[in-house]
């Protein structure tokens, strides 16, 4: 498998959080294949157990936000100059929001996704980018595996952060939304494909 060679739409994108029966050692995560093999069954949010590297996809997203390391860029005005000058300086870790169209059962108290927000616990977070649908079957089609998101072209980005906030947006016009916010707590890894195919 490669990385998406060609124009189009990711419209087959997906982002998972990595849901084990026990807290993985971040410190220990900096390569494709660590953070791969957390993410190697999927389980439903509702009625799903965590469990030896299980996953929860969060479905339904209406909206990505974009990705990766922001720049580390800082405008200083100079005196006497008509423009600022632009300088390297410290990024600031971005937060990500996800615009859902809401299904309320999927982020109920009780389920796995529901129970994530503002638990206060770090998770690790798989942004998969995919221009067509994998073409594995069940608890491992969207695995990081060859199997499962390797069977098409996909580039695949990891971090570690925590699910803070989601945010209800009742519409009276056209489906509810949500807005799930989710703060980052490492350096983006990545893009990475799975290599194996």
């Amino acid at each position: 498998m490669s990385h998406i060679n060609s124009i189009g739409a990711g419209l087959f994108s997906d982002m998972s959080i990595a849901m084990p029966a026990s807290d993985p050692v971040f410190a220990n995560l900096d390569t494709a294949a660590e953070f791969q093999a957390l993410f190697a069954t999927e389980e439903a949010s509702v009625g799903g157990t965590p469990g030896t590297n299980t996953f929860v996809r969060v479905d339904n997203v209406r909206e990505f936000p974009s990705m990766g390391t922001p720049p580390n860029i800082v405008n200083v005005p100079v005196y006497g100059s008509r423009t600022s000058q632009q300088i390297q300086g410290q990024s600031d870790a971005p937060s990500i929001e996800l615009t859902l169209n809401l299904v309320s059962t999927d982020w109920a108290a009780g389920t796995l996704l529901g129970d994530a927000v503002g638990d206060g616990n770090q998770y690790v977070f798989r942004f998969a980018l995919m221009n067509a649908e994998p073409t594995g079957t069940g608890v491992t089609k969207y695995a990081s595996t060859t199997a499962g998101v390797g069977t098409v072209a996909n580039s695949q980005y990891y971090w570690v952060g925590k699910v803070e906030a989601l945010l209800v947006n009742p519409q009276l016009t056209d489906a509810n939304t949500a807005t799930v916010t989710i703060s980052v707590q490492s350096d983006f890894f990545g893009a990475y494909t799975n290599d194996a195919m």
